[in-house]
């Protein structure tokens, strides 16, 4: 038997996945995270936009092309908000984003396996090992359903996210969860704690997107203590008007943005900050968006996922006014390119030095690997494990390396 396990949507979603299709091939089936024939396919959807809400809806006519008599089981954030919109396409099983163990029962049931699986630790899919270190969320800003859907904050056992991270094969973990930075709310722990309990842990430590409140000295000084911390920083900002993040129930002002930002190249100088950034958002204007534009180079953002407001049924923001899409359009393709050349700006900054690069996959003619910064490195030939790599140019999304010798 064949399942493709296939996921839209955040790294948290692919850890689940991943530890789905482990549980199945304890089965002894064989999955695939691609969509291809199968004999069974569970789809892992997303509602973080209604973009990703309606790709998760077309993905059950899109798995039906490749088998039409396969069943079909959905689970995930888009599910739980709305099961109606799967059930009545016909599909075999649907769940929500909390209670994916159920889907595995009906699979285990509906195919006589007489084994009730659990959900287990991730397959291991890619060189870099997502650890799932929570879930839930409590912030509730004005403009996303995902606390709706996923719940309040519930940490893992730090002994459990140690004992995970040695099973991995891999050289680079990258810690993830819906709200990473509100690790240990529930349980009386902080990041901080866990930080400070892996520091003599041997892979390559990178954290998922941060919070402005975990930033401060204990939490920088606990990350610099790690044996090997890739200094890349997702400090996520969604705007750098005041009066916008007000409006998004954002709890900080750009200023105190900028002050995280500070204290972070203080311990860390090379460190890169990476961030998102919405734009047109509800009552966004000309002059709230020129801070957002400003505040990139004011950072020194290394790399910014923009993209344009999107309205989402079920929060605080839906029933304000929307601002037209064409002003959003131009807006994002403003701010883009501003992006783009604040990029370029950064990797050329680092051209000249090496860097130690973990290689992932090879094209053909390049190996690529990534810096601790996250700066996707191509060296000619094919490579594995690690290799101090010189810079030398700008390069495809990267930069251009040779090996050090």
């Amino acid at each position: 038997m064949k399942a493709v396990v296939f996921t839209l949507g955040c790294k948290v979603n692919e850890v689940e996945s991943a530890s789905m299709m482990n549980a199945l091939e304890k089965l002894g089936w064989e999955t695939s995270s691609a969509l291809g024939y199968a004999d069974v396919y569970v789809l892992n959807t997303c509602a973080v936009t209604r973009e990703a809400e309606k790709k998760s809806r077309q993905l059950i006519a899109r798995v039906k092309k490749f088998n039409p008599q396969a069943p079909v089981y959905v689970c995930g954030c888009a599910s739980e908000k709305n099961a109606e919109q799967f059930s009545e396409r016909g599909v075999k099983f649907v769940c929500g984003a909390r209670d994916k163990q159920r889907l595995l029962d009906a699979i285990a049931e509906d195919f006589s396996c007489g084994v009730h699986v659990t959900s287990s630790l991730p397959k291991q899919v890619r060189t870099r090992a997502f650890v799932k270190i929570g879930d839930g969320c409590n912030n509730f800003c004005s403009y996303c359903i995902i606390p709706y859907l996923r719940g309040r904050v519930t940490s893992r056992a730090i002994e459990d996210i140690i004992k995970e991270i040695s099973l991995t094969q891999s050289d680079e973990v990258v810690l993830t969860a819906i709200n990473i930075s509100a690790y240990g709310k529930d349980t009386g722990s902080s990041l901080t704690e866990l930080m400070r309990a892996l520091r003599d842990c041997p892979k390559r430590i990178r954290l998922g997107s941060l919070e402005c409140n975990v930033i401060d000295d204990e939490f920088l000084s606990a990350c610099r203590n790690l044996k090997d911390f890739a200094p890349q920083f997702h400090l996520s900002l969604q705007s750098g008007s005041d009066a916008v993040l007000k409006a998004m129930n954002r709890h900080y002002t750009r200023a105190q943005y900028l002050e995280k930002c500070a204290l972070i190249y203080k311990y860390f100088p090379d460190a890169a900050i990476t961030t998102d950034i919405i734009v047109g958002f509800c009552g966004e204007t000309d002059e709230d968006f020129s801070y957002s534009l400003k505040i990139i180079k004011e950072a020194g953002f290394a790399r910014v996922h923009a993209f344009a407001y999107s309205p989402r049924e079920g929060t605080k923001a839906y029933s304000l006014q929307d601002i037209p899409a064409p002003i959003k359009d131009k807006r994002l393709h403003e701010l883009l390119n501003e992006a783009e050349r604040a990029e370029k700006d950064f990797i050329s900054t680092r051209i000249g030095k090496a860097r130690e690069v973990i290689f992932e996959d090879f094209d053909g003619c390049y190996t690529g690997g990534y810096t601790p910064e996250y700066i996707k490195v191509y060296v000619e030939g094919s490579h594995t494990g690690r290799a101090s790599v010189v810079l030398q140019s700008v390069f495809r999304d990267g930069a251009l390396g040779i090996i050090y010798r």
